[in-house]
C-alpha cells in the first residue's frame, strides 16, 4: 500500500506542478488564442474518432485472439503490440512511407481529394496506429477472463452467437472495454511524434505546445500544456462515469 501510494505521488508531482505555476489568466488568455482553441477542438475530436474506429475494429480483434488458440495467435498478438515498442516517431515514418503522397496508396487517395497526410484523416490515421494497441490488448485480457462455459451455456439453451457475444459476454467484458477506450483515448490526446511526422496540420495540442516552445520557450508552452491537462482529466473524467453507467 504504501509503495502504491509513493508511486501515485509521483504521478501527481508533476501535474500539480503544471497547474499551479501557471496562473488562471494565464490559462484563459492561451484559451482565446484561435490557433490554441482549433488545435483543442482538432485534439479532441480526433482522439474520439480515433476511440471510435479502434472500438468498431479493435474490440473483434481481441475477441478472436482471446478465444482462438490457434499457431496465427500468438503471431498476430505480437504486430498488435508492436506499435507500442516503436518510438512515435519513428511510427510516423512508416505511415508516412505507406500513406504519403509519393506512395501507391497515399497517392491514389490524393488524387480523389482526401489525402493521408496533413490533414485531420491523418491526425486519426496516426493516432489509431499508436493508441489501438491499448484497447486490444485490454479487451483481449477483459475476454480471457470470461469462462467460455457461460457462453457455451447460452448457446445451450437455444441464444444465438451474435445475441450470446451481445447479452453475455460484452457485458462481462464491459470494464476492460472500457478500460482500454480510456486508455485509447488519452494516448491519442497526447500523441505527437507520429502526428508530428504524418500530419503538422491541422495542428493538435501536443503539436501546439512543441511550436510554442521551440519558438517562444517553456513560459509560452505551459499554459498550452496546462489546457492539455485540464481538458484530459475533464473528458476522462466524464468517459469514465458514462461508461461505468452504461456497462451496469
Amino acid at each position: 500500500m504504501g509503495l502504491g501510494a509513493l508511486l501515485l505521488v509521483y504521478y501527481v508531482l508533476p501535474l500539480v506542478a503544471l497547474l499551479t505555476t501557471q496562473s488562471p489568466s494565464a490559462i484563459v488568455e492561451r484559451l482565446g488564442d484561435p490557433e490554441v482553441r482549433w488545435a483543442a477542438f482538432v485534439s479532441l475530436g480526433s482522439a474520439g474518432v480515433t476511440t471510435l474506429v479502434s472500438a468498431v475494429f479493435g474490440v473483434p480483434l481481441a475477441y478472436v485472439l482471446a478465444r482462438r488458440d490457434d499457431w496465427w495467435t500468438a503471431p498476430v498478438t505480437a504486430l498488435v503490440v508492436l506499435p507500442l515498442v516503436f518510438p512515435p516517431v519513428v511510427s510516423g515514418m512508416l505511415l508516412v512511407s505507406v500513406f504519403g503522397p509519393s506512395s501507391g496508396v497515399g497517392g491514389l487517395f490524393a488524387e480523389i481529394g482526401l489525402p493521408l497526410t496533413r490533414s485531420f484523416v491523418a491526425v486519426v490515421l496516426a493516432q489509431t496506429f499508436v493508441a489501438s494497441p491499448f484497447l486490444v490488448i485490454a479487451a483481449k485480457s477483459a475476454f480471457e477472463g470470461i469462462p467460455q462455459r457461460y457462453e457455451q451455456a447460452s448457446r445451450l439453451l437455444g441464444t444465438g452467437r451474435w445475441r450470446t457475444l451481445r447479452r453475455v459476454t460484452l457485458p462481462l467484458a464491459g470494464p476492460g472495454v472500457v478500460a482500454g477506450l480510456l486508455l485509447t483515448f488519452a494516448r491519442s490526446m497526447g500523441e505527437f511524434g507520429a502526428t508530428l511526422i504524418v500530419a503538422y496540420y491541422p495542428r493538435t495540442l501536443p503539436v501546439q505546445i512543441w511550436v510554442a516552445f521551440s519558438s517562444l520557450g517553456l513560459d509560452s508552452a505551459f499554459p498550452i500544456a496546462a489546457v492539455l491537462a485540464l481538458l484530459s482529466i475533464v473528458v476522462l473524467v466524464i468517459l469514465n462515469r458514462l461508461g461505468s453507467t452504461f456497462w451496469r
